[in-house]
């Protein structure tokens, strides 16, 4: 029997199928978060005031299908957006396969459950508040949907470059 080396050290971003791109996701529901974006420095502040539709313990939307639909500027998350958008947490599967990096050790394709997203700090379950009761996200400034997980030990470059987006 052959080891396969798993599907995202061995497919480029760009021509992963989407059932594939879809489960890079782990889950952790910083992407959902509001940020604000400071006029003169144009630096990402951080809140944790999530999206209407995001449930805060699941961290999953709680309507996907119809999002862009409910929430206008919701983003779609696609390969070539990646080189655009500056907002992704730094431990989110999209952007560490696209800057060269492997899957942390507790993404769920690797760990085989999401609890480990929670145990490593990167999701944001129970640590946000929805929109609808949040107020002003200036009162909600956080520094840690912008860092590295607290828990996490730090991400390995991949030996392999050419999968790169």
């Amino acid at each position: 029997m052959t080891n396969h080396p798993p599907f995202w050290k061995t497919t480029s971003l760009m021509d992963m199928t989407p059932e594939q791109w879809e489960s890079l996701c782990d889950g952790c529901g910083r992407c959902c978060l509001n940020k604000l974006r400071d006029d003169d420095t144009d630096e990402i502040i951080w809140t944790d005031v999530s999206c209407r539709l995001l449930d805060t313990t699941t961290c999953r939307c709680t309507d996907y299908h119809r999002r862009h639909k409910r929430v206008p500027d919701c983003i779609s998350l696609t390969p070539a957006l990646l080189d655009e958008i500056d907002w992704l947490p730094p431990s989110c599967a999209y952007r560490l396969l696209h800057d060269g990096y492997d899957l942390p050790d507790w993404h769920p394709l690797r760990s085989g459950t999401s609890e480990t997203v929670i145990k490593a700090g990167a999701s944001a379950s129970s640590r946000c508040l929805n929109e609808k009761q949040a107020g002003l996200l200036e009162d909600h400034i956080a520094d840690w949907p912008g860092a590295w997980p607290e828990h996490a030990p730090p991400c390995l470059a991949r030996h392999n470059r050419h999968t790169r987006s």
